[in-house]
């Protein structure tokens, strides 16, 4: 299987911060493959490097074929990207920052009119491309920046928390959006996001990110199938973990903000015996696991509903101060 992108020992410094620290990892053809973490995990700077955003302080990066290094213009007339920062213009309508767009890349002008309403299309907003920016909802401008990245026909897409800060219902129509491009037009998809269902959904493979590391890399289905049993949360006071240590079908014992979690193989089978060997509980849950428990698991605490990394431009300015 061909290898669309790849790196090897991928780092970043700012100062003596190490943003992003030695990751190595493939991307197959076609593929969707996320990066999930939390606010500062280095997700976005990653993206950053392999669009020869900003130049790596170690390590290598290919993209496309081409050497980020040595090859940029050539990997940024192969990729499109989508920043988490909106970057269209709000004076213009949505066909007119298309047309923007296709004269910087240099897009065939002989066919630039269809290669627009095809997008427009892909993303629905025929019926509203006149109009301008500004009267778009939020949903709506990031399927226009979607619309954009694709215009040049890229076969490698960069998303950069593409659902950030949407409503469920606009989330979902963006999910199938992008399941879409990588199923139907065989583009290789690259996302960063905090969201675990948004991983969970989309993502062939997932590489946990934590502080400028990889913790774990695999399917996201893999990934809960390794965790080996299922999750219990306990709500105790004063836990006798030394008698839930003493159970073995008790696999792991973890604590996030004093809520007691486990890791049990069959759990309703055995949470009788559970909630009598750990003390007074007033509150219990029991399910299987998910990729919030996957990165409890790697990383010891949870991911919380928090904005993302922030925008390339925004960093580049804090960096520079």
């Amino acid at each position: 299987m061909m290898h669309v992108i790849e790196t090897k020992n991928l780092t970043k410094r700012f100062g003596k911060l190490t943003a992003v620290n030695r990751l190595s990892f493939k991307v197959n053809e076609g593929e969707i493959f996320g990066l999930l973490g939390p606010n500062g995990a280095g997700k976005t700077t990653t993206l950053s490097m392999l669009a020869t955003l900003l130049p790596p302080s170690a390590g290598t990066a290919s993209v496309g074929g081409f050497d980020v290094r040595k090859e940029s213009s050539k990997v940024r007339h192969s990729i499109g990207f989508v920043f988490q920062d909106p970057s269209s213009d709000d004076l213009l309508s949505g066909r007119e920052n298309l047309y923007l767009h296709a004269l910087m890349y240099g897009v065939d002008m002989r066919n630039i009119n269809e290669k627009m309403d095809d997008v427009l299309k892909l993303v629905d907003l025929t019926a509203r491309q006149h109009e301008r920016v500004r009267n778009y909802s939020g949903g709506m401008r990031r399927r226009l920046e979607l619309a954009r990245g694709l215009l040049h026909e890229p076969k490698i897409l960069f998303l950069d928390e593409p659902t950030l800060g949407l409503d469920p219902q606009t989330r979902q129509h963006l999910w199938s959006y992008i399941k879409g491009l990588s199923k139907e037009k065989n583009v290789t998809i690259i996302i960063t996001t905090h969201y675990m269902e948004e991983a969970d959904m989309l993502c062939d493979r997932l590489a946990i990110i934590d502080h400028g590391r990889i913790v774990a890399l695999d399917t996201p289905g893999n990934m809960k199938k390794k965790l080996g049993g299922d999750v219990i949360r306990l709500q105790v006071s004063r836990p006798n973990l030394a008698a839930l240590k003493r159970l073995r079908y008790v696999k792991r014992v973890q604590r996030d903000n004093g809520v007691l979690v486990l890791t049990v193989t069959d759990a309703s089978k055995h949470i009788q015996e559970i909630l009598k060997a750990v003390g007074s509980v007033e509150n219990v849950e029991m399910r299987a696991p998910t990729l919030n428990d996957v990165f409890l698991h790697y990383t010891g605490s949870e991911i919380r509903d928090q904005e993302g990394e922030g925008g390339f431009f925004e960093r580049m300015v804090n960096s520079n101060r």
